[in-house]
């Protein structure tokens, strides 16, 4: 390694510390590894003001620069003029940019301009999603292009996205790196019951309330028989202007909590733990990251039947195709006790097989590494690096 140490950008999240979503906790994850092991990292944070006084800022956090962009847009508008600022800025900088999704990949044609080298994971097919209208559709279907040719590097978090990607550029420049979950062995019983539960007695959904994840359908199945004093618990933001957002609302009825989007990570965590099982509707996408917390959680899942779903859970889970295969499966869940142990187990060795945080860290670090033109690289290295 040379004696300079190697820098990363890390761009595409709303920022760190993390508050928002499983993209922002892996750039918070990343950075404090990357930092830890003798890196210079700045990650991008969005800063959404009235208006611009001070375009860019810094500081340090935890040994990370935080590089701030003001921009006084709101909605996908200021999404895009964040992305475009940070890429001006990372083109004036030295080291990897590190690119989180390409809803904005085609700005990364600056920094191909700059000779700056870039590693673009790209996230789910945000093409494919059911919400999006045509304009939208085009729009995330011309930037999966423009990202799968303009980074040097791509970075698939399943193996059927990695195939997806295959379609645009050769396997070799592909890496398939999923995502990290921390084994959840003990949590307090207080958040849960501050929120009126017992442990082993609900069953909890932790997503984006979309068609495409199926909330309604979940809830619907919850509710088409009694449960007893079982319940459900469904996590996230609801807005009564959204007709899909209302009529999830008005399905739930008193057996089914919808306390909004709880970003404490501590209940969160006593959320997953105490569970019964959890419920997996997502459709589209890639290796999920809440599903991944809740198989190193140890939760027994109950997940639409897909190949996204079946690669990432395995033996933990079991499988919906449709309304009637749903309410079925959380008759099996809540009556099987043994069905829901042998899934608990199956849920924490995956966990520990296919999603620890250290071999997810350090495959982003060898990734980066060999942009730089370092192909190996031992501790004493590192060490060294750490020092200078």
């Amino acid at each position: 390694m040379q004696s300079e140490r190697p820098s990363i950008l890390i761009l595409g999240t709303r920022g760190i510390p993390a508050s928002h979503g499983g993209f922002e906790t892996f750039a918070e994850r990343l950075a404090l590894f990357l930092v830890g092991r003798g890196w210079n990292v700045g990650v991008y944070c969005q800063k959404e003001v009235e208006r611009v006084g001070q375009r860019v800022t810094s500081d340090t956090w935890r040994g990370i620069e935080r590089i701030t962009i003001e921009v006084a847009s709101r909605g996908p508008r200021a999404t895009l003029e964040f992305d475009w600022q940070c890429v001006l800025d990372a083109a004036r900088r030295p080291g990897v940019c590190l690119v989180l999704g390409y809803n904005g990949a085609v700005f990364l044609t600056w920094l191909r301009l700059m000779r700056r080298k870039i590693i673009t994971n790209m996230d789910g097919i945000e093409w494919r999603r059911p919400k999006w209208g045509p304009a939208a559709r085009g729009w995330f279907w011309l930037n999966e292009w423009i990202g799968a040719w303009m980074s040097h590097r791509l970075v698939a978090d399943h193996p059927a996205i990695a195939d997806h990607l295959a379609t645009r550029r050769p396997r070799s420049a592909i890496a398939t790196i999923a995502y990290g979950g921390d084994p959840v062995t003990s949590a307090p019983e207080e958040p849960i019951r501050a929120l009126g539960l017992e442990p082993g007695k609900y069953l909890v959904s932790i997503a984006r309330i979309e068609p495409d994840n199926n909330i309604l359908q979940i809830v619907e199945a919850f509710r088409r028989r009694e449960r007893g004093d079982m319940k459900l618990v469904v996590l996230g933001t609801l807005n009564d202007d959204i007709a899909y957002h209302r009529a999830v609302r008005e399905a739930a009825g008193s057996v089914v909590l919808l306390p909004g989007a709880i970003y404490d990570k501590a209940v969160v965590k006593a959320l997953r733990y105490h569970a019964r099982a959890y419920m997996h509707g997502h459709t589209v996408g890639g290796t999920n990251p809440s599903l991944v917390e809740a198989l190193a959680a140890g939760n027994m899942v109950i997940a639409h039947d897909n190949p996204y779903n079946r690669w990432t859970a395995g033996d933990a889970a079991i499988y919906f195709g449709n309304a009637d295969s749903l309410s079925e499966r959380i008759d099996e869940a809540l009556a099987d006790d043994l069905l829901a142990a042998r899934c608990s187990r199956a849920a924490r060795i995956r966990a520990r097989e296919a999603f620890r945080w250290d071999d997810i860290l350090l495959a982003y670090e060898q990734e980066a590494l060999r942009q730089l033109g370092v192909t190996t690289v031992t501790q004493a290295q590192i060490d060294r690096a750490r020092r200078a």
